[in-house]
């Protein structure tokens, strides 16, 4: 009652149940039972218990040893074979996909098909226009999914 009085003189109730509930006096502590007083404890110790066990769950996870590389998906090793208009760009002969995205690539940047303000665009010129079906302009990410309809 006395901390309700305390608070309304501060500011009103409202603020009251935002803070911390305040301290009872020794007198009224005393009066509680110790199996009670020990039950609150394990109360306010469980959280902390908890958050603690929770933060060791977000640590990463030991590195492995550096010994070990990764070995290449067997998937992306297969040779594939390109189109006759996939071809014009990159040859006939059957390649894997990484080495097929890596010489579109270079023809690329050789011939200077990016655009110049949009750096993930790429233009079709008359070998990458056949490729790219009837657009003249497309993005890098579009670039490779029409690529992958060339190969077999």
């Amino acid at each position: 009652m006395a901390a309700m009085k305390k608070s309304a003189k501060r500011g009103g109730a409202k603020k009251a149940s935002k803070k911390a509930p305040a301290r009872r006096s020794a007198a009224k502590a005393t009066k509680r039972p110790a199996a009670r007083k020990t039950a609150t404890k394990a109360r306010k110790a469980a959280p902390k218990k908890a958050a603690a066990k929770k933060s060791a769950a977000k640590r990463p996870a030991a590195k492995k040893s550096a010994s070990k590389k990764r070995a290449p998906n067997p998937a992306f090793m297969k040779p594939m074979k390109p189109s006759d208009k996939l071809g014009a760009v990159v040859g006939n002969n059957p390649m894997p996909r990484s080495e097929i995205t890596k010489k579109v690539w270079a023809y690329i940047k050789k011939n200077g098909l990016q655009d110049a303000k949009n750096r993930r665009m790429i233009n079709a010129d008359d070998k990458l226009g056949p490729v790219f079906g009837s657009k003249k302009q497309v993005s890098m990410f579009e670039m490779t999914k029409l690529v992958n309809k060339h190969l077999s």
